[in-house]
């Protein structure tokens, strides 16, 4: 089986800082929570490390561990931090045949600190991920079984379109994940993108900047998901989706995006599970309770593992499972590789974890 990624490719530095080093500030009328750095002073950290990362190649790295014969488009600086990147795909058996460099701009970078419940706040520096452009896109480059579009950054996602076109006429199995920032600036461009995609994966914040869109398409829509009396349901499945003042139900919102074209609509929400819209029911899967390090990565593993089930042939059930089980072990780690797990240890899990990993099922 041959994937390609698209996307970005990054040089994480991650600093941990104990909690009483950093004071958090969480809002009362919002899910929003801050760290604040004092000004002029050092704060002691626990551990500073430097890793590869980037949306890109942390789907590459997920898909080679699963046994796919992977390839990742990306575009690096001609600089150290480009041979760093070059040298840990290779490590990892992900060809860079298809990695480009680019002296107008160094290779991409991300500043990590993270502290208290481990959610880190993230400074990005996108550099060479800007530069992807449409005379990039070879067409022997998308030869592949399935090709996964990261997050495209700044002019990089006018590409998108010309991406996603390639892929299809090879055939592919087609699935993306973009970014707040794609999907608010170039919104209508991707819209008309979705007739040729297979699965689209967006987390909560990214689904609720869908939401004005499908309302101008489809109107606004308050169907939720139904429980049984006494069922507690997930908190997502109750609030549904809220952009600049518009408000889909779930069900209406994942029909909405059915029609626009995506077979597999996937939406995480943290600690609070995942969500698939399949052409049949609306599935849900909790989060395996683990010890979390780090939070960085876990949507990347989910949506590649997701990705590289459906196109191996697994039910949606299962390929549900096998994102939360992936993801899990992802968050054990300060950084978004070292929990990446190969589809042997994942299937052994798939039987360890079945009751705690319940997909629950509501049909259309």
């Amino acid at each position: 089986m041959k994937a390609l990624t698209v996307g970005g490719a990054m040089i994480d530095t991650i600093a941990i800082i104990a909690n009483d080093r950093i004071e958090r500030v969480r809002m009362t009328n919002a899910d929003n929570s801050f760290l604040l750095l004092e000004e002029g002073r050092k704060t002691e950290a626990l551990e500073i490390s430097t890793h590869v990362g980037g949306g890109a190649v942390n789907a590459a790295v997920a898909m080679a561990r699963l046994g796919l014969d992977v390839g990742t488009l990306v575009k690096l600086g001609k600089d150290a931090r480009a041979e760093t990147v070059l040298g840990h795909l290779m490590h990892e058996g992900v060809s860079t045949r298809w990695a480009m460099r680019d002296g107008r701009a160094p290779t991409g970078a991300s500043v990590l600190i993270s502290s208290h419940d481990r959610n880190a706040a993230i400074f990005t520096f996108r550099g060479a991920n800007t530069l992807l452009e449409e005379s990039d896109l070879r067409n022997e480059a998308f030869a592949s079984d399935v090709v996964y579009v990261s997050s495209l950054s700044n002019e990089s996602a006018d590409a998108f379109p010309a991406i996603i076109e390639r892929a299809k006429a090879q055939g592919t199995l087609v699935a993306t994940n973009p970014g707040v920032r794609q999907l608010s600036s170039r919104g209508s461009a991707f819209q008309e993108t979705l007739k040729q995609i297979d699965i689209l994966a967006v987390n909560r914040s990214e689904a609720d900047v869908l939401v004005p869109g499908l309302v101008t398409r489809f109107g606004e829509g308050a169907r939720g998901l139904a429980g049984k009396p006494g069922e507690q349901l997930p908190h997502l499945a109750t609030r549904g989706f809220i952009g600049v003042g518009h408000e889909m139900g779930m069900v209406d919102f994942f029909a909405g995006l059915r029609k626009l074209g995506p077979r597999y609509v996937v939406v995480t929400d943290g600690r609070e599970g995942a969500f698939v819209g399949t052409p049949e029911a609306i599935l849900y899967c909790p989060v395996l309770e683990t010890k979390v390090a780090g939070t960085a990565g876990a949507g990347d593993a989910f949506n590649a593992t997701f990705t590289a089930c459906m196109a191996l042939g697994r039910p949606a059930e299962e390929a549900l499972r096998a994102a939360a089980i992936n993801s899990a072990s992802v968050v054990n780690h300060v950084d978004t590789q070292t929990g990446l797990l190969s589809l042997q240890d994942i299937d052994r899990r798939l039987g360890e974890t079945k009751a705690a990993l319940e997909v629950r099922k509501w049909s259309h």
